[in-house]
């Protein structure tokens, strides 16, 4: 019997909606600088991402999956707090705010309060799995805000 949980994943983005599908998936993903690239002349932006397997997760499995996330239609992207180096992001959301409507801002929000904020002609964005899926060492917890 397959795990369909094993199965890859794959999503498109084109509203907030889709994008808030997108962000619960890759809920506490892990990366590196270095697993980042802005491409304006594609006006690309990619990352690839350790994602935690939280469908797995509801079945009693700890596992990582190597996934990629990229947005299409990108006119600038900052970032504030992101770290040089190895230092290691660990990804809490991607939200999107609207501006000149279908246009806007798409952020991915990190832990210890780092961010990227792509400026966007619109939400254009994929999510795939990209194939290997390995052990975690622990299931991610978020301490209560309260």
């Amino acid at each position: 019997m397959s795990d369909p949980a094993a199965e890859p994943l794959k999503l498109i983005a084109l509203d907030a909606d889709d994008l808030s599908v997108i962000s619960a998936h890759l809920q506490d993903a892990v990366l590196k600088r270095g697993d980042i690239a802005y491409l304006p002349a594609e006006k690309r932006f990619a990352l690839a991402l350790r994602r935690f397997d939280w469908e797995g997760a509801a079945q009693g499995q700890k596992r990582r999956r190597l996934s990629a996330l990229h947005f299409e239609r990108v006119t600038a992207a900052r970032s504030t707090k992101v770290a040089a180096g190895d230092a290691i992001l660990s990804l809490l959301a991607v939200t999107f705010a609207q501006s000149d409507d279908p246009a806007g801002q798409v952020t991915l929000h990190f832990s210890d309060g780092a961010a990227i904020r792509l400026d966007v002609e619109c939400i254009e964005a994929q999510m795939k799995d990209l194939g290997p899926i390995w052990e975690a060492v622990a299931t991610p917890a978020h301490p209560d805000a309260g």
